[in-house]
């Protein structure tokens, strides 16, 4: 096929949105943790782009996106340090090969670094990012593999069993990010332990205007995320532009809703909350369903991941940043949420069951699903644990106290005389009374009284 001016300069555009939303998750992870540890989560993000980026271009994409071994993994040789790939001659569809190469690499770069979120305030620096290389390997280019290789119009090329065999439908990835991110999250929070003081002491967010700052960004970005993975400018693209739009602003509403009801009042942090529900809610849905559809959608998950996110308190597992309640929650409702909702009339050209469909589409949607969130638990859980014994996952108990960014980086965020709990420029600390972080106490987030919460 020709290449195509305008849909690459689409893709590549694309590209640099979905870049831009892992510095996005920076700050919205960042302002959420306390303000010791403000740093440290904003470098495992920065670390996830460095390592998955190197490995993307000599292996990754290969794995990814190479001649399928059983369904199960690209040939991680047919492409290696991306080979053959700079020719005039290879494309993908009416793009470059090279440019889809890009689009691709920021996909992976985000599903690693939202693991983050999980650990925030506990974990080695050193150990994540030998982390973020095993999990890209072993999990995460498997699993794209699986969902995102299609098999070639004329057979030469095998993709994932997902994507061909199932016949799931994840239009940029449900599954693929958000699930397998979530579930990795949950293993890892589960071998590293809670934090000191979790459920005993509130941890409240320190920088709620980083918090917005950080939702704005990735809202800006997911226009890309999904319309981009149209990898044309087309009527596909715009449907996924629209429904993006949609879906996220009834989240907001669908969280803020449940806010009101259950805590008296709706807060900022449930509407930055609420718009990444709503993103991750429509990531799979964006061109199989309709913008009313879309709407009903962000409704439903904006409200479930309202829900979802006191579980961890329920159930006593401290997912620090609530990557299991948003992402693998919203990922979960949104992929089911297309064997309902999904039709005809939409560039999928699927019926879901409210459409005539019946179930036939919903079953295959729960299988994808429920094996992605197995998979990645179990291999991430395995993985976790090896480096864990080995290595150490776990900072110590007294500089978890004291704050892992001046463990971790010899650096602080913030150096602001006067401030409880905030290093001096003497290197003393004022006392400390307070911890932050904790979406639930709503009231005291709220209500920061102008301090830096350590």
């Amino acid at each position: 096929m020709e290449i195509n001016s305008g849909d690459t300069a689409w893709v590549l555009t694309s590209a640099a949105l979905v870049m831009i939303m892992t510095p996005g998750v920076a700050f919205f992870y960042g302002g959420m943790v306390r303000a010791k540890s403000v740093l440290n989560m904003m470098m495992m993000c920065f670390g996830a782009m460095a390592t998955i980026g190197v490995m993307w271009v000599l292996y990754g994409y290969s794995m990814a996106f190479g001649n399928s071994i059983g369904g199960l993994v690209g040939n991680p040789t047919e492409y290696l340090g991306l080979q053959g790939l700079m020719s005039e001659d290879a494309v993908a569809g009416s793009i470059p090969a090279i440019a889809f190469v890009a689009f691709q690499a920021m996909f992976a770069i985000i599903a690693t670094a939202l693991i983050a979120g999980g650990i925030a305030d506990r974990a080695k620096f050193s150990t994540w990012m030998v982390f973020t290389v095993l999990w890209g390997t072993i999990v995460y280019f498997p699993i794209a593999h699986w969902v995102f290789a299609f098999d070639s119009a004329d057979g030469s090329v095998r993709g994932g069993w997902i994507a061909n065999q199932l016949q799931a439908l994840d239009f940029a990835g449900g599954t693929a990010i958000h699930i397998n991110a979530g579930a990795s999250a949950l293993a890892l929070v589960l071998v590293i332990g809670n934090r000191h003081g979790f459920r005993k002491e509130p941890m409240r967010p320190h920088n709620l205007t980083l918090v917005m700052l950080g939702a704005a960004l990735l809202w800006f970005g997911w226009f890309g995320f999904n319309a981009g993975s149209a990898v044309a400018a087309n009527t596909t693209a715009g449907v996924a532009f629209v429904n993006t739009l949609a879906a996220t602003s009834a989240a907001i509403l669908g969280w803020l809703a449940v806010e009101r009801v259950r805590d008296g009042h709706p807060t900022s942090l449930g509407a930055a909350s609420g718009i990444v529900a709503g993103l991750v809610g429509i990531t799979p849905a964006a061109n199989s369903i309709s913008p009313v559809g879309a709407v009903i959608l962000g409704l439903i998950t904006g409200a479930a991941c309202a829900f979802a996110v006191s579980l961890k308190t329920k159930f006593g597992y401290d997912d620090s940043l609530d990557v299991v309640g948003v992402h693998l929650v919203g990922g979960l409702v949104g992929t089911l949420l297309i064997g309902f909702l999904a039709t005809s009339a939409s560039p999928a050209g699927v019926d879901g069951l409210f459409y005539g469909g019946g179930v036939d589409q919903l079953w295959r949607q729960a299988v994808g699903a429920f094996t992605v969130l197995i998979v990645s638990f179990v291999a991430s859980y395995i993985i976790g644990f090896v480096l864990h014994k080995t290595m150490g996952f776990r900072i110590d108990h007294d500089h978890e106290l004291e704050g892992i960014d001046r463990h971790e980086h010899a650096e602080t965020a913030y150096e602001l005389l006067g401030q409880p709990g905030v290093r001096s420029m003497s290197g003393g600390f004022a006392r400390a009374t307070t911890t932050s972080g904790d979406r639930h106490d709503t009231s005291a987030a709220q209500n920061n009284e102008g301090a830096v919460n350590q």
